[in-house]
């Protein structure tokens, strides 16, 4: 009987860390331009359209576009979507909706992937909170990502996280992953499992990690699109991401425009002494 070998992690020099950071910062600074374009009554295809101006128009090529046949320059994933929504024309957001946006870009052959999850006006407390609930677990995950530390270690501590701020679904099936000179590399990176599993963390791999946390259950159904995620129970969904790099110094994410120096802070000062 032969071992499974584990897949590669692609490390990156820091010269090459240097080039992603490219890529991340374009990608993070569309996803603030489509926040603030954001309201009720624009289309996710109209959202679509100024992510693709702004990131060719700035030297990037979507990654989105074209990837195994998907014709969005983001996902935009409304309420009950999880993941993976088609831009369309006829689909616009409506006060009191929250959406999803995932967008990625590639600069010189080096990809960013990030995400966010935009409240459309006035939304409910109890939207609010699985807003904060999920944005801050991903940060938690982010902070975990340091030399020395286990892969798993990240996705035990999102998971510890919103398990410790109710009874939410936290999706299976789907998660974060390497990236670097593709999209989506080895390895997966789940939002669940027991810390101190996987391989060790070293300067200069590169993941994404994507929280997605819902309201109710955490069963998903695919639409017959062949992309978009729902939850089964037709609760709502919140989605965020972001691409980081292990370096000597702790994880510097890629697509923050301040590589998360004041979350990393906040988390700090929030933390028992």
């Amino acid at each position: 009987m032969f071992k499974r070998r584990r897949p590669a992690i692609q490390v990156k020099t820091p010269e090459q860390v240097e080039a992603m950071r490219v890529a991340g910062l374009l990608v993070g600074e569309t996803l603030e331009v489509l926040r603030e374009a954001v309201r009720p009554g624009i289309t996710t295809m109209e959202l679509d359209e100024i992510a693709e101006r702004h990131i060719r128009a700035n030297g990037g090529v979507p990654s989105f576009k074209g990837y195994h046949g998907f014709t969005g320059t983001i996902c935009a994933s409304i309420n009950e979507e999880i993941v993976h929504g088609i831009p369309d024309q006829e689909r616009a957001v409506q006060e009191g909706d929250i959406i999803s946006i995932d967008c990625g870009a590639i600069v010189d052959g080096w990809h960013g992937d990030a995400a966010i999850t935009v409240p459309v006006g006035e939304i409910t407390d109890e939207l609010r909170a699985l807003l904060d609930v999920t944005e801050t677990s991903l940060w938690r995950g982010l902070a975990a990502g340091r030399a020395g530390a286990r892969l798993s270690d990240i996705s035990h501590t999102i998971e510890a996280h919103i398990r410790s701020q109710g009874p939410y679904g936290i999706v299976e099936g789907y998660g974060g992953h390497g990236i670097g000179t593709e999209m989506h590399m080895d390895p997966l990176v789940p939002n669940h499992g027991p810390a101190g599993h996987g391989p060790e963390l070293v300067p200069g791999m590169c993941f994404a990690i994507e929280p997605m946390v819902n309201l109710g259950t955490k069963e998903t159904l695919e639409l017959d699109d062949g992309w978009t995620v729902i939850t089964a129970d037709g609760r709502r969904s919140a989605h965020f991401e972001h691409s980081f790099a292990v370096t000597p110094d702790g994880p510097r994410v890629l697509t923050a425009l301040d590589e998360g120096r004041e979350w990393f802070a906040k988390l700090e000062a929030d933390a028992p002494s």
